[in-house]
C-alpha cells in the first residue's frame, strides 16, 4: 500500500492512498480511534476558532474532533448534524445535500431542536475533518442558516485538492487527489 505523509502543524500522519469508485484515489484521513492525533488537531483548530460562540459538525468523523475543540474553547455544548433522523429529532430541522466525494450520493442532514436552538443568533464555527468538493460543508452551512446562526468560521484539519484555494475556509494542511 502507498501512503501520503502530511504535517498537521507539528504532527506527522501517514495517510493510506485509497481508490474511490469514481476512479480517483484519495489520501484517506481517519481520526477514529486515534486519540493522540485527534487531540493535537483539536488544539490546533481551537486556535483558529476563538471568535466562535458555538460549534457544529456532522457525524461521524467530526464528532471527536469537535468535542476536543469545544473543550479547548471552554464551550459546554456543540451541535451535531446527524445523517439519519433519530426519535428525539421530531421537532428539528433537515436539509438535503448533494453527493460528496466519499459518499457519491445525495444525503440528508438533521438537526434536533435543541441543537438548532444552540445556534440561533450565535457566531457559529463549522468543524470537520476534510473539505474537498464542499458538498458536506454546503449542508452544514444550510443547517446553520436555517437555524438562525451566523457562520463565522469554517475550519478543517485538511483541505483536499482545489479546496485549498478557497478563501472562506481555514485548515491545518493540504492533501492532493490522485488521478490515474
Amino acid at each position: 500500500m502507498q501512503y501520503y505523509t502530511v504535517d498537521l502543524q507539528g504532527y506527522q500522519a501517514d495517510l493510506p492512498i485509497l481508490p474511490l469508485p469514481s476512479g480517483i484515489s484519495i489520501a484517506f484521513f481517519n481520526l477514529h480511534g486515534n486519540s493522540e492525533m485527534t487531540e493535537h488537531c483539536g488544539k490546533q483548530l481551537a486556535k483558529l476558532l476563538t471568535d466562535c460562540e458555538v460549534l457544529i459538525t456532522a457525524e461521524s468523523k467530526g464528532l471527536q474532533l469537535t468535542h476536543c475543540v469545544a473543550r479547548e474553547l471552554g464551550q459546554k455544548f456543540y451541535a451535531v448534524a446527524r445523517k439519519s433522523k433519530k426519535l428525539y429529532m421530531q421537532d428539528g430541522i433537515e436539509i438535503t445535500i448533494e453527493s460528496s466525494i466519499t459518499t457519491g450520493k445525495a444525503q440528508k442532514l438533521y438537526l434536533s431542536k435543541h441543537d438548532a436552538d444552540l445556534l440561533k443568533g450565535k457566531k457559529v464555527g463549522i468543524v470537520d475533518d476534510v473539505v474537498s468538493t464542499g458538498a458536506s460543508l454546503k449542508g452544514l452551512e444550510a443547517l446553520v442558516e436555517k437555524a438562525g446562526g451566523i457562520i463565522t468560521k469554517k475550519a478543517f484539519v485538511l483541505a483536499e485538492a482545489d479546496a485549498s484555494e478557497r478563501k472562506d475556509v481555514v485548515f491545518l494542511a493540504t492533501i492532493p487527489i490522485f488521478k490515474k
